[in-house]
Order: structure tokens, then sequence, then C-alpha cells
């Protein structure tokens, strides 16, 4: 493995890619950390201090996607989260609109004008992002109850009109640059970016930890070795989760190739296990926010609040249903088994023992029910940790992210697909993978 570390430097066109990827990713940690005019920072890290940091909350996860731009209230303060917006409303509204699912089949053309749509919408996403964002630093005592903080200076509608533009110009030049990385660069250029901002939050977790065990109380040296070792119990769990298929076998029938007859072949048509990604995590977190939000406002509902603390069983029972419900609500969305099935005719495959058409695609449908869950199931159990750590333990929410949720989610899956890239450019030049066994090594001849 290490070999296939220098080997990266060796080619030309990845160093240069490799490079240019960081160079990239420099500019949006500096973005990060360049508050805006007229905020003052201490005020603004006092802010999340006195929020209590605990786990759930759509705030907390912003500031750790940010990369800790939000507590900083800095120019990248929105980050890339308003295109990922932008892009899921896109995607759910294409089965929903022909028009736009008539662009998707049209190749690289349509695909340019759904981009293009898709930053039409992130505009919008941002100037709504940034005026609730703003209107959060002007008055604080939503979040805190109290005036005791002041994180604007001089609130206004001039501060409102300039800082939301600023927010908005952050954003999109974030996009801009995730483009880049993405024709110029390794990987997808969105998930990198989001992939450094999570990391970025690493150092002050483990920091945050050594803390706690320094200061005795709950938390020991041996508390923090079991942690380290659920830590990567936990990483291998998503691993896992975030690399098993289903392989359904296809066979196809021999045909003429003018004036030849090919035999037939057999392959496989993997199901993802966990064919939603992230999705049910990030939906199921933002509308379990609304019900604490409302009840928080109306006198006589405020007592239903505690069943909505993200450190108690009912929110974790309700967040754990909210996820299943959602990983099929994305799988009956995105997967069309009807459109497979005649695909699959139309080549001249099938499946053993299945016949092609309408039973094909009932096969799949069945199939995929029940895998999805089962993979709901086993991302329902790595979403509920960090809230246990943080509930039950009384774990800051900075450090029980990294043990689960989202987070690790989006790390693993990110930097396996990036290895994936490095490893094809390192297999099409002769040199060794990173693994001699395993999913990440193709089979050479």
């Amino acid at each position: 493995m290490l070999a296939a570390y220098a080997n990266c430097v060796r080619i030309p066109e990845l160093r240069k890619r490799i490079l240019f990827t960081l160079g990239v990713i420099t500019l949006c940690r500096l973005a990060a950390n360049i508050p805006c005019p007229g905020v003052d920072v201490n005020q603004a890290e006092a802010l999340f201090a006195n929020m209590g940091q605990r786990g759930g909350g759509l705030l907390n996860m912003f500031d750790i996607f940010s990369g800790g731009a939000l507590q900083n209230f800095a120019v990248a303060t929105l980050g890339i989260m308003p295109y990922i917006t932008a892009s899921i409303i896109l995607q759910l509204l294409m089965p929903v609109i022909p028009a736009l699912e008539k662009l998707h089949r049209e190749g690289e053309s349509g695909r340019q004008k759904i981009n293009q749509y898709t930053r039409y919408l992130t505009l919008a996403v941002c100037v709504v992002h940034g005026v609730a964002a703003t209107k959060l630093m002007m008055s604080p005592s939503l979040l805190t109850g109290s005036d005791a903080i002041q994180v604007v200076a001089n609130p206004g509608r001039f501060f409102m009109l300039t800082t939301v533009i600023i927010l908005t110009a952050g954003t999109m030049l974030t996009v801009w640059l995730a483009e880049q990385i993405t024709d110029r660069g390794i990987g997808n250029g969105t998930s990198i970016i989001i992939t450094v901002n999570i990391v970025s939050r690493l150092p002050a977790a483990l920091l945050g930890l050594i803390t706690l065990a320094r200061a005795g109380g709950q938390t020991n040296i041996i508390h923090v070795l079991i942690l380290l070792v659920m830590f990567f119990a936990v990483c291998a769990a998503t691993v896992a989760l975030t690399q098993a298929v289903r392989k359904i076998p296809i066979r196809h029938a021999k045909r003429m190739v003018g004036r030849r007859m090919t035999a037939g072949q057999t392959s496989y048509l993997p199901l993802r296990l966990n064919f939603s990604g992230v999705m049910p995590l990030i939906f199921g977190s933002a509308i379990l926010m609304f019900p604490r939000m409302l009840f928080g406002f109306v006198p006589f509902m405020r007592p239903w609040v505690r069943f909505f603390e993200p450190d108690s069983y009912s929110y974790m029972i309700m967040y754990g249903a909210t996820i299943i419900i959602f990983s099929y609500f994305w799988v009956a969305t995105q997967f069309n088994p009807v459109q497979i099935a005649d695909n699959l005719q139309k080549q001249g495959g099938y499946v053993p023992g299945i016949r092609p058409g309408q039973p094909t695609a009932d096969y799949l449908d069945t199939v995929m029910t029940r895998i999805t869950l089962a993979g709901s199931l086993f991302l329902t159990a790595i979403a509920v940790i960090p809230m246990f750590l943080s509930g039950q333990f009384n774990i800051p929410y900075t450090i029980a992210a990294f043990f689960g949720g989202t987070s690790l989610l989006i790390m693993v899956g990110v930097m396996l697909d990036t290895l994936r890239q490095v490893e094809a450019y390192l297999l099409s030049h002769h040199y060794d993978g990173f693994l001699t066994k395993g999913h990440l090594r193709s089979r050479r001849g």
C-alpha cells in the first residue's frame, strides 16, 4: 500500500491532479476561516458553546459540514449545502416532472441543462439560507433565550443585505471550485469539499476527547481506549454497509454480430444494500427539527418538546422510523425495475429462472424491497450511535458525530470513491493498486 502512494507521485498527470485538488481545498478552508464583516467571532463561538453542542441539531450538522465556518460565521458559512439541497430537490422532481426526466435521458446535453437549473436553484436556496443564518446571528436570543450574547455589533437592514450577498457569493465560489476539482482534480469536487470540512473538525474532536479524559469524572483513559476501538469497529461496519451489494445473475442469449454468432455471456446486476446513501439521515434530521421548533413556540405544547430532544429514546425511535421510511421512499423514486427489465429484454438478457418483462420487474422489486429493509436497519443502527453516546455518556456531539451518522458515512463513501479513481490511474499505468485483495483492486489477466 505504501508503494502505491509513492507511485502516485511518479505519474505526471495524477500528480498534477492531486496537487490541484490540494490547492483548491486550501482555498476552501481559507474561505471557511474569514469571518463576515461586522461579526464578533468570539461572541459567535460563545453562542455555539452556549447551545450545549448536543446531537441531532440541524445547526450542529451544518457546522460540521461547513468545517466550522458556521461557528465563525465566515464567508463560506453556507458551504456547499445549498447546492446539495438544490440537487436533491431536482432529483426528487424528476419522476414528477416529465420534462426533467426527458432532459436526464438526453445524455450530456441534458445533464448540462440540469446542472444549469441546479445553479439557478442554488442561488434561491442561498438567499433563503443566508437570510435565516443572518437573522440568527442578529438575534441569538432565538437560540439562547437571553440577550447576553451579541454576535453582530450593528444589526440592521444594511448588515442583512451585505451579509446575504457575501454568503451567496461564497457558496457560488465554492460550487465553482468544486466543479474545478471534478474536471481538473481527483474525485468528485462536491463530495471532496464536504469530506475535508468534516475531517477538519476531527483534531478538535480528539482534543476534546483528551480534555475529557484528563478532567476525570465519568470519562477516563480506559473509556477513551474503548471509544477508539469502537470507532474502528464502526468504520469497518460502515465500509461493509457502503460496499455491500446483492448480485443478480444476468445471462445473455446467443446473437448474430455481423456474420458471427456470439456465445451467451453471464454478468451480474449489482443492487446496493444501502441504495439511498446518506439521504434518509439528512431528511430525517431536517423533518424532526420542525416539531421541536413548533412546539417551542406554542406555549401549551412546550411539554412535548422533551420527546424531540436528540438524546431521548423517543427521538431515536422516531429518527429510526423516519430513516426506514425515507429509505423506501428514495428507492421508490430512484430505482425503476420496469425500465431495468425492459433494457435487459432489449439487450437479450434475462435472469435465470425468471421470465423476461414484467416477471423480471416484479422479481427485482421484491429483491430490492428485502435488501432495503436490511440496509435501512443497518443504517439506523449507525445513525443513532452518536445520539446514544451524546445522551447516555455525556460526550459532546462534536466528538460523538465521528462515531457514526451522516459524517462517518460521507467520509467513508467519498474516500472509497476517491481511492478507486486513484487506483484506476495506477492500474492504467501498470502500477500496483492499493490492495492485493478486496473490492478496490480490479482483476487483471
